[in-house]
């Protein structure tokens, strides 16, 4: 925990990956709620099949989602999806005129009862 999970359409340029989890990771790792850096775990996954409202083309976006285990505070919440998006927006290279993206950051609650983890090695 915490673990974050960034979507992407396959429409957009390149964009520079290890760079923005990067960020993230720094920006999160100085959050008063994180206690380990270790703890931050992110990956990014490409959504092959999507759609961004009516539009055939022209439209993309970029979805983080944050998972923390339950009980933080709404204000807390804020802060993890301002640091997210403040560390996304410092990596995000420009896009072409004929593209909208959309950016959005999600922070979601784990449940404390079922959430298991057991370092190997």
């Amino acid at each position: 925990m915490p673990h974050i999970v960034i979507e992407y359409t396959p429409n957009l340029p390149d964009l520079p990956f290890d760079a923005m989890l990067a960020a993230v990771t720094r920006e999160l790792a100085q959050s008063p709620e994180v206690g380990d850096e270790a703890d931050l775990k992110a990956r990014v996954l490409r959504a092959e099949a999507f759609r961004v409202g009516l539009a055939d083309e022209g439209r993309g976006f970029i979805h983080v989602t944050v998972r923390i285990l339950e009980g933080r505070s709404a204000t807390a919440k804020k802060d993890f999806s301002d640091r997210v998006a403040n560390g996304m927006l410092s990596c995000m290279p420009a896009m072409p005129e004929a593209m909208s993206v959309y950016l959005s950051v999600e922070v979601v609650d784990m449940d404390r009862g079922s959430y298991r983890k057991v370092r190997v090695g």
